[in-house]
This record gives structure tokens, sequence and C-alpha cells, in this order.
């Protein structure tokens, strides 16, 4: 609440500046945290300057799904991140307005807010939710746009700058205000209503198949998946985290280490969260597996060494931790449980 009326004074100190001047005070809207959330991680990033409100969460959603943003007008964020999709793209390797393509996979958008040490993209280059919105814009291979040209068009608007001053306090439109706006629009987009949540929840059972498939999933002698995607204890189903985990013996990608500088994290990407694979497909950085059988296949048989695979592929020696073919078909099963349908069917999330 001290943050909130502080926020609040500011408001009001900012719009005496002008005794003609409308004063705006956006309406405070905090995210809604699931239960499971709740009880089991820490809570959400939200920055001190850029609070939750009703105001900039319509104002980043409006932009999210305006091509305005791009150089030609024609591409939006969400031609590559579809909500239907959970939010990512059903193509290998994204296209930007030009036709160039990408050299990554579109990493799907959903718990955001719990990224604590907030480091995203595959290989970490973007310190914050505001500067993961801020680098498609700009980027020559995505929406090839300047930021300057962006501001100008919008502040041309006939709607964004009332948009913007409700939001903000000001009808100046520049891109921290922006990306500030996207990332809180981004921020609302949380999944947490899959089946396995409901198991959690003791609403529904499972299936014995998908119990035995989570069970896989727990035992290290098994499938050996929880120390990275995390467990019934981590609804994120995911540590957020970068490792290599045995995809190349070289690396053409370097991910991580191309960031750092450091030999030792070349070929580590963010691990991704196992939620809603039903609709992420292709999948890893480079979107080479294009189902989910074929993930668990590399993890039973197709591990490949080099000298930054992480400890954590223990049996990379006889090429992965072979799997039966009834537990692989199990473990899907169980994977599948936390597919969240009310996540991308939420009219919240799509362009109206």
């Amino acid at each position: 609440m001290k943050l909130w009326n502080l926020y609040i004074l500011l408001f009001l100190i900012l719009s005496c500046a002008n005794d003609n001047q409308e004063i705006y005070i956006p309406t405070p809207q905090p995210l809604n945290i699931p239960i499971l959330f709740e009880e089991n991680i820490l809570a959400p990033v939200i920055p001190i300057n850029n609070l939750q409100t009703t105001e900039g969460i319509a104002l980043g959603k409006k932009l999210f799904f305006d091509p305005i943003l791009s150089g030609d007008e024609s591409q939006a964020c969400a031609d590559c991140h579809a909500p239907e999709q959970a939010f990512t793209d059903v193509r290998r390797f994204s296209e930007g307005i030009d036709g160039t393509l990408g050299k990554r996979n579109s990493m799907p958008l959903f718990n955001l807010a719990w990224n604590y040490d907030e480091k995203f993209f595959w290989d970490g280059s973007s310190f914050s939710l505001e500067h993961q919105a801020f680098i498609p814009v700009s980027d020559p291979t995505e929406m090839k746009n300047t930021w300057t040209v962006v501001e100008q068009k919008l502040q041309n608007h006939k709607e964004y700058p009332t948009l913007f001053t409700q939001a903000f306090g000001s009808s100046k439109i520049d891109s921290i205000a922006i990306t500030k706006a996207i990332a809180q629009f981004e921020r609302t987009l949380i999944s947490s209503n899959s089946k396995f949540d409901q198991y959690l929840l003791n609403k529904i059972e499972l299936t014995a198949q998908e119990l035995n498939g989570f069970n896989i999933f727990m035992d290290e002698a098994r499938g050996d998946c929880f120390h990275c995607h995390g467990s019934d204890k981590n609804p994120l189903w995911t540590d957020n985290i970068f490792h290599n985990n045995g995809l190349d013996e070289t690396f053409i990608d370097l991910g991580l280490g191309n960031i750092t500088g450091d030999p030792t994290d070349n070929g580590k990407f963010k691990t991704p969260s196992l939620r809603n694979l039903a609709f992420t497909a292709p999948y890893m950085h480079d979107g080479r597996f294009t189902t989910i059988e074929a993930v668990i296949d590399h993890y039973s048989g197709g591990l490949k060494n080099s000298e930054t695979i992480d400890p954590l592929m223990k049996k990379v020696a006889s090429g992965g931790i072979g799997l039966t073919p009834q537990d692989k078909a199990d473990l899907k099963a169980f994977l599948l449980t936390l597919t969240d349908f009310e996540f991308i069917n939420n009219s919240a999330f799509h362009n109206q």
C-alpha cells in the first residue's frame, strides 16, 4: 500500500504542473496469483517503477497486437507469439517483415513475472521483461524499425497519446513507456489451470498412466527430469537456468556463451517450461524436434557429449536414460497433463 500511495502522489505532483490539464490516476491492478504459485514459490517480480495498472495493461495489450510497431506496419508481436499457441510460433524460425528468418524458435510467453533472475531469451541476452520487449522492434531480422519512427507514429496517432496519458500521466510517448506497457500486459499471461494443477488441488484424478508418467519424471533412475524442469512443488515447470542438454557435440550457436564470453557457457540455453507442450511445438532453441516423442527419444538415447555438457546429463556416456517404449508413452501422457486450455482460450489474452 505504501508503494501505491507513493505512486499516486507522484501522479498528483506531475499533474499539478498544469492547472488546466486533466488528472489521470491509473487504477491499480495487481496480478491474480494462483494458489499453487502462492503456496510453493516466491512472489512475482514487479518493478517498483512499473506497477501493474488497468490502463497500463490495456495499453500494453493494444501495442502487443498492433503492427504499427514494425517497419512496414505488417507485423505485430502477436504474429510470432500467438495466443492460441501459448504465445509462441508454429514455425521453426519466425519470419521478419521482409521474410528474413531468425535462427531460433520463438519462446512461449507465460508466467514471465516469476523469472527471478530476469534473464530472458534462449541465451539470457535480455536483462528484464521491459528490455525483452524493447529488442524486436529494432532487430533487423524481426520488425526492422527504429524507436524514433515508432515514437513519432504513436505520438501522431488519434488514440495513443490519450492512452499513454491515462496509463502513465503524460501524453509524451517514448520507448520506455511503450515497453513498460507491453511488459505489464505480458506479466498478466499466467498459465495455472492444467489438468495436473487441478489434480494437485484435489479437484480431479489422474489416470494410472499419467501417474506412472509423473513417477518416471521424478525418478532419478528413469526420467530424471525434475532437476531442470521442477516438480509438483514448482508450478513453473522450469528452473529458468541455462543448461547444455546434450543436443550437439560442437556448437553452431553458442547460446549463453555468446553473451558471457565464457567458454564454459557454450551450448547452454534457457530451460523452457513444460507447460502447454501440446501447443508449443517445435521444441528446443532451434526447433529441431517437431514432436514430444522426438524430445523424449533425445533424452532416452540421443544425448551427445561435449565439453560443456551439463552434469545432470548423467547417462550421456550411454546415450541417455534408456526408457522403455511404455515408459516413453507414460511420460508423454504425464507431460500432456500440463496443458492449460483455459490459458489459450482466455479472451483477456486475445485481440478483440
